[in-house]
């Protein structure tokens, strides 16, 4: 073949409307009467939109492979299969009250971007993948992200099976009442690669008017758990200036939060999103509450700053309110940088496209923060409506979707080396 016959690339573009069709088909498994999904990890709708994931993906002459945490795999393959392949993906599972959007997004593009190849007869040098995560959510088992993290090796696969849900069933357990408890080793797939399309969850590209975000990394995450002590006592023979009052310690340790978060923006944030009175009673002064925190930043030096601040600050609403105030942290995760060759890739995908677009961080967690520590990671962002997601009111523009769809696309074939004599 010579190179004036070879496809032509540079024109290419995935098939919008059936990506779009493709989202509204598989919003049928787990909608609400909302309009939005309730579609839990390896639960019964979750079997039912991985069924047709397999099917789909198998239509469009892929590979499909299940691993022991559920994880599908569907290969392309290409003209070399001794190298690694150039992987796409997310996940299907959604929150109770989930969107559309959220995750589904980045599987079924990366779907209709193999569909794209299949009609324009390309063949990549590097076969490509396209992986349905399991459990990303993780509002059914804790932690969220499960399999991807496993994959990276911050777990085994029998402490992921172990999980428990609220109602005590084992991940293993709900692997097998859908029948998607694999045999392939978690980690026997190899990738050489990995690109997630999501939408931004936020508000920024949007409200600037940008088609495409290149997102340069995850931001680093600390947890806490609180404790506040007072003591409890009559709510209506306790003077005010006597009182041991742990609710108000708290939300006087929110402002806090607040008021640090602010003095280190613009990109840090803090949010108290539990708390709890101990054995409450309208007619009781709190004597305790427990609550948790989450700290979020782009750099690892502002979430030790936030958290020595929030120490420090603790200590004085304590001091001065009598209250004994404990403060745990729990899990950390260091700010996490994309591989700059691939940041790179998926910026002149959009340039090439002709797309507006920002580079930015991810302010959410993402199965492919999890693989940036193992193989080579980046994302790509479309808008989502008013920045709103995890939430049956979440909504993109098909526009959007198939533009988001395009630079996956012409990121995997750079990744993959395209079509060649």
């Amino acid at each position: 073949m010579s190179e004036q016959a070879l496809p032509k690339t540079h024109n290419l573009r995935i098939d919008g409307a059936r990506l779009w069709s493709t989202i509204l088909e598989t919003a049928a498994f787990g909608a609400t009467p909302a309009g939005g999904l309730n579609r839990l990890t390896l639960s019964p709708e979750d079997g039912q939109v991985r069924d047709w994931f397999r099917a789909a993906c198998e239509a469009a002459g892929l590979e499909v492979r299940v691993d022991a945490l559920g994880t599908q795999y569907a290969l392309r393959r290409g003209r070399d299969m001794s190298l690694p392949p150039v992987a796409c993906g997310s996940h299907l599972d959604t929150q109770p009250t989930g969107g559309r959007f959220d995750g589904v997004l980045g599987v079924l593009a990366g779907l209709e971007a193999m569909r794209s190849l299949n009609d324009a007869g390309i063949e990549t040098e590097a076969p490509l993948l396209l992986v349905n995560w399991t459990n990303e959510e993780g509002s059914r088992f804790a932690p969220a992200m499960m399999a991807s993290a496993a994959y990276a090796g911050e777990f085994t696969t029998d402490e992921i099976l172990a999980k428990r849900d609220a109602a005590g069933i084992t991940v293993a357990e709900a692997l097998d009442a859908i029948g998607y408890r694999g045999d392939e080793p978690v980690g026997s797939q190899k990738i050489g690669a990995f690109v997630e399309l999501h939408i931004e969850q936020g508000p920024i590209l949007e409200a600037e008017g940008r088609t495409i975000g290149v997102v340069e990394g995850g931001q680093g995450i600390a947890w806490f758990d609180g404790s506040v002590t007072g003591f409890e006592s009559h709510a209506g023979t306790t003077p005010m200036p006597r009182r041991r009052d742990a609710l108000l310690g708290l939300c006087e340790i929110a402002l806090a939060a607040e008021r640090i978060a602010l003095a280190h923006g613009p990109s840090a944030v803090a949010t108290i999103g539990e708390s709890v009175i101990g054995a409450p009673s309208r007619n009781v002064v709190p004597g305790r509450v427990a609550f948790s925190l989450d700290v979020r930043d782009p750099k690892s030096g502002t979430l030790d700053a936030v958290e020595a601040e929030l120490r420090a600050a603790l200590g004085e609403i304590g001091t001065r309110r009598r209250l004994d105030i404990d403060l745990t942290r729990i899990w950390r995760k260091e700010p996490v940088p994309f591989d700059p060759g691939l940041v790179a890739a998926v910026e002149s995908a959009a340039e090439s496209l002709g797309l507006s677009r920002r580079r930015m961080v991810s302010g959410a967690g993402h199965d492919a923060c999890n693989l940036a520590a193992k193989v080579p990671a980046a994302m790509i962002f479309v808008p989502c409506k008013d920045g709103v997601s995890h939430n049956e009111s979440e909504s993109a523009t098909q526009a959007d979707c198939a533009a988001g769809a395009d630079v996956l696309l012409h990121t995997l074939l750079t990744l993959a080396r395209g079509p060649r004599p």
